[in-house]
């Protein structure tokens, strides 16, 4: 799996993880293959949106450093 995923296909692909397992009729080998995939694309998710709120939080520190000049 690749770390290059944009945040809304590793979204995309966790969702389906997610629903293979939910549904029950997995075999447990295969459960923890995905349950280990899932991780890797919340991983995957989590620091898209880290680098997201990062940007936000410049934004806003760089709006506020000119209003206060």
């Amino acid at each position: 799996m690749s770390e290059e995923l944009s945040y809304e296909q590793a979204r995309d692909a966790l969702v389906d993880v997610v629903q293979k397992l939910e549904s029950g009729g997995v075999p447990l080998a295969d459960s923890m293959e995905l349950w280990q995939r899932g991780e890797k694309l919340a991983a995957i998710c989590e620091s898209h949106l880290a680098g997201a709120r990062r940007t936000v939080e410049q934004g806003r520190a760089a709006r506020e450093a000119d209003e206060t000049d």
